[in-house]
């Protein structure tokens, strides 16, 4: 066999050490890092200035997991116990263990290790009776503060 491969299945994922189950269909899980980890400018002379962003190390993640599971019950309560009493909360770890197989029986997991996390904001819900399975799906967005990728 020539040439790299992944195979990719059995993934983990991880929330304040609970493993989550109850996902939908689709994208399961998401995670967006939307702004650069290092800034760079060119000016006179061709002199470059690069210049670490530590909001490069946020995240969000978009978790889609079926409404009303154990999983959803679960993270509603996260959301609930910050509503109580946001200063005493204490932030949301998670891990996101992604499994690539390379074809020979080896497999690598890479692993997005998040904390400092809350949840961004309340899901959305709505009712639809033309049959379509997006009301049976609840859409929780996690905001992280700190990420690191890890290869093993």
């Amino acid at each position: 066999m020539s040439g790299s491969v992944s195979l990719t299945g059995k993934d983990t994922i991880i929330i304040n050490s609970r493993i989550m189950n109850d996902f939908a269909d689709g994208d399961v899980v998401s995670i967006d890092y939307p702004n650069n980890l290092v800034e760079v400018k060119t000016g006179k002379n061709g002199n470059s200035i690069y210049a670490y962003n530590a909001s490069g190390e946020n995240s969000t993640a978009t978790l889609r997991i079926i409404r009303g599971s154990a999983d959803d019950k679960f993270l509603n309560g996260i959301q609930a116990e910050y509503r109580i009493d946001p200063a005493s909360f204490p932030l949301i770890t998670s891990e996101f263990i992604k499994r690539a197989g390379d074809g020979k029986g080896g497999v690598t997991s890479d692993i997005a290790k998040l904390s400092g996390g809350v949840v961004q904001k309340l899901p959305a819900v709505k009712e639809n009776v033309d049959g379509d399975t997006e009301q049976s799906i609840t859409a929780w967005q996690i905001a992280f503060t700190n990420a690191e990728r890890i290869i093993s």
